[in-house]
């Protein structure tokens, strides 16, 4: 039941996203005219061109290698296992080289699909664990989220662009006439109103998002053995030691405009960990159930609007009830 509501959801989900920008473009197409139309295009083949080398900056940026099934036998294992459960075939493992404990999935047409583990995330967890956050993965390869979110986000790219384009056509334009100088005006209206659109878009993809990490979140709990206990004690270790290294060291390694792809986002991570440490538990089902019963602030349901993934507290009490 509760896949087919997130089912349900994310259809619907796309199915408006599509409709408001379709509606949109549209209104500010018969405002601007034509030329708008050789925008779009530009717009789609530059994202189109970003996502089939993304695999190659990724490995750059994390300094991901693939791992060697001599060196990781186990981490074979696992993923072979849960990819014959997910009906996958089974993807590239990679090993990138980052302290904290996280995992991400990615790929591309001229890469093939992977999964990467950190380093820090084989030092943390147990196996089950680990097993548990790579069925997590495996959902989003088995659920196509990287070539999902991939279109959605070239939606909100086109509104920036098409705003952006005509304020600075507006502002360099040197006009000099009044007709000349109400067409700039009308020009700067088009792109305030293309830049809000861009930012209601935005957050109805970053909506998206957070919906697909729970989907993702499911078929983890139907392939790994005790998929769901075991995935909450990982989010609550994955969270408490990432927000403790980035207390000791004042941040956590970069992850820029990539940290959609991890399974917990490592700019929340800090701000978790410090309403738990007043809990003081040390046992890894203590620590879940410390999250699942905190009292969520109106400050986090605001910053989560704005965040790629879900409350932790949310996400883990959803596992608990998959339980």
């Amino acid at each position: 039941m509760r896949t087919l509501k997130l089912k349900l959801c994310m259809f619907g989900t796309i199915a408006f996203l599509i409709a408001l920008s379709t509606l949109f473009f549209a209104i500010i197409l018969s405002l601007a005219g034509a030329p708008l139309l050789i925008l779009a295009p530009i717009v789609v083949v530059f994202n189109l061109i970003q996502w089939l080398i993304a695999p190659y900056m990724i490995d750059a940026l994390y300094g991901v290698r693939e791992a060697s099934p001599y060196q990781y036998p186990r981490l074979h294992e696992i993923v072979e296992r849960l990819s014959r459960r997910s009906k996958i075939d089974k993807p590239k493992v990679m090993i990138a080289r980052i302290p904290i404990p996280n995992a991400f999935a990615y790929g591309s047409p001229l890469t093939g699909s992977r999964v990467a583990v950190t380093e820090g995330l084989l030092d943390i967890l147990d196996e089950e664990e680990v097993e548990a956050v790579i069925g997590h993965e495996l959902g989003h390869l088995k659920h196509k989220d990287v070539h999902v979110m991939m279109f959605a986000s070239v939606l909100p790219a086109i509104f920036y662009y098409v705003g952006y384009s005509l304020m600075m056509s507006a502002y360099f334009g040197g006009y000099s006439s009044r007709d000349r100088r109400n067409n700039a005006s009308l020009l700067i209206l088009i792109g305030m109103l293309s830049l809000v659109v861009y930012y209601i878009v935005s957050l109805v993809v970053l909506y998206l998002s957070r919906l697909r990490e729970y989907y993702a979140d499911t078929h983890s709990a139907s392939v790994a053995e005790d998929g769901a206990r075991n995935l909450a004690e990982a989010l609550a270790k994955i969270v408490t030691y990432t927000g403790r290294y980035k207390a000791r060291r004042g941040s956590t390694p970069e992850v820029g405009a990539f940290k959609a792809l991890f399974i917990s986002d490592p700019d929340t991570a800090a701000r978790d960990v410090r309403e738990l440490s007043r809990y003081g538990v040390t046992r890894d089902s203590e620590l879940v159930r410390s999250i699942a019963s905190r009292e969520i602030t109106w400050f986090e349901r605001l910053m989560e609007i704005f965040s790629t993934h879900p409350n932790v507290v949310k996400r883990i009490r959803a596992l608990l009830e998959m339980q």
